[in-house]
């Protein structure tokens, strides 16, 4: 394990050297008529991982049929959440992302399955998933993106009514593959942190009820689907509530140990996404 956490880190060395080299080399950039352009010589590079969030349409009857159509649902926890996590990225890691503090509203990425830029962006991040509803066309195209080096990581959904809705449409993107428990010596889970204790990570609500789970959700699960080659291109944290831990980092009665996990999980799925 030892070694494979060397590996990534001389990746991530590798590629900020490169991307301060590209930096440095703008330094040095003319304009047509020879002149040193300060502008293009002082812009930085484009930023090497972006977290994208899946724009899905809504399925309100959770898996039992009747009325579809464009919800709210993937917006929980926005922007607070991208906003935490990008500054726990840029923090603990040398990943090149987005400085959320510049960015504004512009640090929540939506994009929907059959958007032409789908593919501009390796890593998607889709939250109450209990909720989603994928058509044939939508779970094609996001079959064709996983199978080709497309990383999903999904969260914030709870018990049995929701695994099943969440079901419904993963069957359609993948009918052919199972989705099995990500086993604790994954490299996933130890990519730079060893995250093999599993912890329950609960939404803030569930927490001011005393409890660490939603509905039937009572045991937390680390869940996924994986290719034919061993990649793991599914995510699933079921029975918890990362979105909420990122976006409660700065709120006193959300355990900052918790917190602290959350961000060790998403920022573990991003290296992992990045390498694999």
């Amino acid at each position: 394990m030892g070694s494979r956490v060397r590996q990534v880190r001389q990746l991530l060395g590798l590629a900020t050297a490169t991307a301060l080299c590209a930096l440095l080399s703008g330094a040095h950039a003319n304009t047509a008529d020879g002149r040193t352009n300060a502008a293009v010589a002082m812009a930085p590079p484009p930023p090497e991982f972006r977290l994208a969030r899946l724009a899905y349409n809504d399925n309100f009857a959770l898996g039992f049929g009747g009325f579809r159509g464009r919800g709210g649902s993937w917006t929980t926890d926005a922007p607070e959440a991208e906003y935490h996590l990008t500054q726990g990225i840029r923090r603990l890691t040398r990943i090149n992302t987005i400085d959320p503090l510049r960015a504004g509203g512009d640090v929540v990425l939506p994009v929907r399955p059959l958007d032409e830029d789908l593919f501009d962006y390796p890593f998607l991040y889709a939250v109450e998933v209990g909720r989603w509803y994928l058509d044939d066309a939508e779970a094609a195209r996001m079959r064709e993106y996983l199978l080709k080096g497309g990383f999903l990581m999904v969260d914030d959904f709870h018990g049995s009514v929701q695994w099943e809705s969440f079901m419904e449409s993963m069957r359609r993107v993948f009918p052919d593959r199972e989705v099995v428990d990500i086993p604790e010596d994954h490299e996933v889970f130890h990519v730079v942190w060893d995250l093999d204790q599993k912890v329950q990570v609960p939404g803030i609500y569930a927490l001011m009820t005393g409890r660490t789970y939603e509905q039937d959700g009572v045991q937390a699960r680390w869940r996924g689907v994986f290719d034919d080659q061993g990649r793991l291109m599914v995510a699933i944290n079921f029975n918890m509530d990362l979105g909420d831990a990122w976006e409660h980092a700065d709120t006193p009665e959300y355990p900052q140990h918790l917190t602290a996990l959350a961000y060790r999980i998403g920022i573990s799925y991003a290296l992992y996404s990045m390498s694999h």
